[in-house]
């Protein structure tokens, strides 16, 4: 049955937006027949890399894909048992249901599901017994799906899907554990919608594009998959007349569906990471502003230098003011205004100190970005004080006068007189001045260093209850290693702050997002139709 055949004709308006799942498969349904395999699917199936990853719009088909992929694995005589583990149970029984009739219809195998409890050695020498279900094949292999993450995975041998793996619990240990199964051979596989920029899915996908790990990627928004035949497929299965109007209809009443939500919406069905839930920037706004090319200071000690004598450290911090910052200080525009803003933290995250340098156009340029790690409190004074005194035309900074940022805001006060503003960081002052803030950005009324950790921070600010913040608790590594919490957003935001002081009024004018590209892949579905699809009809093996 092609789907230019396919009968019934019902209003588009009410065609379902995604394929059906596996018990919902007609009995004569054969995923290799013509036409029904999409060139996305094909391609994923083709790729035999030992290391693949998939970000992909929901419900585009890979996990169906995967599905044929887990069945010929088990079922041939010299395969592999094969482990997929979903972040619910009702994902490993929809997997476990594809397999049992693929089973059926290409390998000729009755396979029935089994469903029983997968005994799962914790850490702690304890057991826990977790539901599973399972599918036995005549070669002596199984499919086995896992209703959540299994810790003793280590043990496991053979081929492992982590599905939606962004929304696991620990994601990141549970793909550290799988990669002990390439010394015997094993293969694995991760799919996943996005969610958050900040996750360790997009982590894993960012490090990989990058060259810091050896995983293949693959990307299949909505789009490309309504480009492959999405929306006749879902005709054809349910038994309906596609139509140029009704599949214009279809996407738009699917893309409706999010109302206002557009972030959420990308990050679902385009596979474009929302920067966090609620979050306030997007990744490509940051990005249009971060063009500022100057090195970020990051001086980070370890807990022995606190005990040096007075006279080692003042020597210590002396030498990297006159090695590093002074250079940097000698470079700014001695005829411009700056402003500073300084975010205080003693060793659980960074102290971060920015200057702006005031344009002419009314544009707020960060020209010094000073991070210190696990630095003394009169080392860090030594060094926001050598700043403000060398900052040319200094007309005002913000201090984080929060908790033990008290101290180095008030002595700074009695120091430089009215220029330096002590801030309490309460939901209020988070309430009238964090949308300024994000507001430049998204204007280009501020523009930021090129620095990924400085993009990262304005990446991990979010709305909490309305108000523009850095969330309590978030928490993550920074490319040295060491932990942030947002450190550089909040000093620009005091930064800000200071400037809006001298009641001066930033203009803006909008910019549109950058065009998307899009490229061809014509050979890999080329490979699957040469070489897969008349191996998995011969039976060769």
């Amino acid at each position: 049955m092609s789907v230019a055949t396919a009968v019934l004709s019902r209003n588009p308006a009410e065609l379902p937006a995604e394929l059906p799942r596996g018990s919902q498969l007609p009995e004569d349904h054969d995923p290799l027949a013509d036409g029904i395999l999409m060139a996305h699917q094909k391609r994923w199936l083709s790729d035999t890399s030992p290391l693949k990853v998939c970000e992909k719009g929901r419900r585009t088909g890979i996990t169906y894909a995967e599905a044929i992929d887990a069945t010929l694995i088990a079922a041939r005589e010299n395969g592999e048992n094969y482990f997929y583990i979903g972040d619910t149970k009702d994902k490993g029984r929809e997997f476990i249901d594809y397999v049992a009739h693929f089973a059926k219809v290409i390998q000729s195998q009755l396979a029935s599901v089994e469903e029983f409890l997968f005994e799962d050695q914790q850490p702690d020498g304890t057991t826990k017994y977790i539901a599973a279900f399972r599918v036995r094949f005549a070669s002596g292999f199984r499919v086995e799906a896992l209703s959540s993450n299994p810790a003793n995975i280590r043990g496991l041998q053979g081929v492992v899907c982590i599905d939606e793996a962004a929304f696991h619990r620990n994601v990141r240990k549970v793909i550290d554990a799988v990669n002990a199964l390439l010394i015997w051979g094993g293969r694995v596989r991760v799919i996943s919608t996005h969610n958050g920029t900040l996750n360790p899915f997009n982590e894993l996908i960012t490090e990989a594009r990058a060259g810091q790990n050896i995983f293949k990627v693959h990307r299949y928004p909505f789009q490309e998959a309504i480009d492959n035949g999405l929306y006749e497929r879902v005709c054809l299965i349910r038994g309906w007349t596609p139509t140029t109007e009704g599949k214009a209809q279809w996407e738009a009443t699917i893309r409706k569906s999010y109302g206002t939500r557009t972030n959420q919406m990308g990050q679902e069905l385009d596979a474009v990471p929302a920067d966090a839930e609620g979050a306030v920037l997007t990744r490509a706004a940051i990005d249009r502003v971060a063009t500022m090319q100057h090195p970020v200071l990051r001086w980070q000690k370890d807990d022995a230098f606190k005990g040096k004598s007075k006279e080692e450290r003042e020597k210590v911090c002396a030498d990297w003011i006159s090695l590093y910052l002074e250079p940097c200080l000698a470079e700014l525009d001695q005829k411009r205004s700056h402003v500073g803003g300084h975010d205080f933290a003693r060793s659980g995250d960074r102290s971060a100190f920015v200057a702006f340098e005031e344009g002419q156009d009314l544009v707020l340029r960060q020209k010094l970005v000073v991070e210190m790690g696990n630095i003394p409190y009169d080392q860090q004074r030594e060094v926001v004080w050598f700043i403000i005194r060398h900052l040319p035309r200094f007309s005002g900074a913000a201090f984080d006068a929060t908790g033990n940022g008290e101290y180095l805001a008030e002595v700074t006060g009695q120091e430089f007189g009215e220029t330096i503003h002590e801030v309490k960081l309460t939901n209020k002052w988070y309430s009238e001045n964090g949308t300024a803030y994000s507001a430049g950005i998204e204007d280009q009324t501020i523009l930021l260093v090129a620095d990924a950790d400085v993009v990262r921070d304005h990446q991990a600010a979010q709305y909490v209850n309305g108000i523009v913040r850095i969330p309590e608790g978030t928490s993550y590594k920074g490319g040295d290693g060491q932990n942030r919490h947002g450190d550089t957003f909040i000093a620009g935001m005091l930064a800000k702050f200071a400037a809006r002081q001298q009641t001066l009024s930033y203009g803006y004018e909008p910019v549109g997002a950058p065009p998307a590209t899009s490229t061809s892949r014509r050979a890999e579905e080329d490979r699957f139709e040469r070489n897969l699809i008349p191996a998995l009809r011969g039976r060769m093996w």
